[in-house]
C-alpha cells in the first residue's frame, strides 16, 4: 500500500526502492531544486526545500491499483497537510511503462489525467465541502478528496513546448486549497508572488503563459482548465472530469478501498 514519504526519508533509503522510484525521485529533486533557481514554481521550490512537501508511488495510472494507492495517499495527506509547512504539496510519481513513454500523446496524458482523477472520486466517500461547488463551471470549483479540496498538477513525458509541465513519468501534484488564503489577488504577496512566477514561467518555457492561468474564485474563471495545460493555448470544450466520473458509475466500476 502507497505511503507518504519525506524528503528525507527518500534521501535515506533512496537504494532500497525498485530503479524507478529512485529515478523518479531523483528527477524531481534535479528539476525542482536546480542550481541556477530557474524553476518557475516559487512556492513548489520552497516546499521541497524547506521539507514541506509529501511525496508518493503509485503504480501503472491505467491501473485499479494506481486509483487505490492514490485514493490511500490523500487519505493520509488530508490528515497532517497543515503540519507540514506553509508551502504544502503531495507529489504523486506513477510508474510509467516504457510503452506509455514512447506511444502517448499529450491528448493520451490528457485523458488518462482526467481517469484518474475521476476513478479516484468515484470512491470517495465524503461529501464535498459545502463551499465547493461540484459543478466544474463554477469559479469555486476544485478537486476534491476526503473532504479536502485541491489544486492539481499534471506533468507527462510528451510534453515538449510547456517544459514546466514536462516530467519523465507521469506525476501528480495535489496542492491544498488553504495554501492559497495567504497567496491570492486580494494580498500584495500574492499578486508579487504572481508576477515573479509569471517572469519565471515565461523564461522556462519559452512561450507566453497558457490563457488558463487565472485566480481561483475570479468570475471567468474555470479552475480545471489549469489542471492540464496542453502544449498550444487550446482546452477542451467541456470538463471531462464530471463526464468520466458519470461514465464509471454508470458501467458499474467500484473500486474497493483496502
Amino acid at each position: 500500500m502507497a505511503e507518504l514519504k519525506t524528503k528525507g526519508w527518500l534521501y535515506d533509503h533512496l537504494g532500497d526502492l525498485p530503479k524507478w522510484q529512485q529515478n523518479a525521485f531523483r528527477q524531481f529533486r534535479n528539476m525542482i531544486a536546480d542550481p541556477g533557481n530557474t524553476y518557475p514554481c516559487v512556492p513548489g521550490r520552497q516546499g521541497f526545500l524547506s521539507d514541506n512537501l509529501r511525496f508518493g508511488f503509485a503504480e501503472d495510472p491505467r491501473s485499479e491499483q494506481a486509483v487505490l494507492d492514490v485514493a490511500h495517499l490523500l487519505q493520509q495527506y488530508g490528515d497532517c497537510s497543515r503540519q507540514t509547512g506553509k508551502y504544502a504539496s503531495l507529489v504523486v510519481f506513477f510508474k510509467t511503462s516504457e510503452e506509455l513513454t514512447k506511444t502517448f500523446s499529450i491528448a493520451d496524458y490528457e485523458q488518462l489525467f482526467w481517469s484518474v482523477l475521476s476513478r479516484v472520486s468515484a470512491i470517495d466517500q465524503i461529501p464535498w465541502p459545502e463551499h465547493i461547488s461540484t459543478d466544474p463551471s463554477h469559479p469555486s470549483w476544485e478537486f476534491c478528496y476526503d473532504g479536502h479540496p485541491y489544486f492539481t498538477f499534471c506533468g507527462t513525458p510528451a510534453h515538449e513546448v510547456r517544459k514546466s509541465r514536462q516530467f519523465p513519468c507521469f506525476l501528480l501534484a495535489f496542492q491544498p486549497r488553504w495554501v492559497f488564503e495567504e497567496v491570492n489577488d486580494s494580498t500584495p504577496f500574492g499578486r508579487n508572488m504572481k508576477k515573479i512566477i509569471r517572469k519565471k514561467l515565461v523564461d522556462y518555457d519559452g512561450v507566453p503563459a497558457h490563457p488558463s492561468l487565472k485566480w481561483y474564485g475570479q468570475e471567468d474563471n474555470q479552475e480545471w482548465q489549469q489542471y492540464f495545460l496542453r502544449d498550444d493555448e487550446s482546452v477542451p470544450s467541456k470538463c471531462p472530469f464530471t463526464y468520466m466520473k458519470n461514465k464509471f458509475k454508470a458501467l458499474g466500476v467500484h473500486f474497493h478501498k483496502s
